[in-house]
């Protein structure tokens, strides 16, 4: 009988352990989106961009773009698309999980950002927020107003 309830409470152990690992599992990908990617994301599951119609999987790394009859997903852009220099290129993100599955009304609704340029990326932002300079020192010890005392 023991043994019974050993193993019961072993199973419920594990399945416990098991659902606790799911729940810690959340993704938030801050820190994980391209330097290309646009600012003012903390999340973003896709980009869709506009001026080549294809979509940028952030957690993969992966394209998705239509290929002959179908949406392929691959880890490079086919050499057709290599002019797009993806720092200069208009991003719109989409929290979908499939958002191909909506193309015609993501390709009617953003083409007219298709030659949008001035989207800041993370790059950018990056590079424009150094620390700054500390104050420069005085050349001289006392200034004027501690010579009339």
């Amino acid at each position: 009988m023991k043994n019974i309830l050993y193993i019961a409470l072993l199973a419920g152990g594990m399945l416990f352990i098991n659902e606790s690992k799911a729940q810690v599992n959340v993704s938030i990908n801050i820190g994980t989106q391209p330097l290309w990617g646009p600012v003012g994301y903390e999340y973003a599951r896709f980009y869709y961009l506009p001026e080549i119609n294809v979509y940028y999987n952030v957690a993969t790394r992966k394209y998705v773009y239509w290929q002959g009859k179908k949406w392929v997903t691959k880890s490079k852009l086919p050499a057709r698309y290599r002019h797009v220099d993806l720092f200069r290129t208009y991003k719109v993100v989409i929290n979908d999980p499939d958002p191909w599955r909506y193309h015609v009304r993501h390709r009617d609704a953003y083409a007219r950002y298709a030659h949008v340029r001035n989207q800041v990326v993370i790059r950018d932002v990056h590079h424009h927020h150094k620390p700054h300079k500390p104050a420069p020192k005085p050349k001289h010890k006392h200034d004027r107003r501690d010579r009339r005392r």
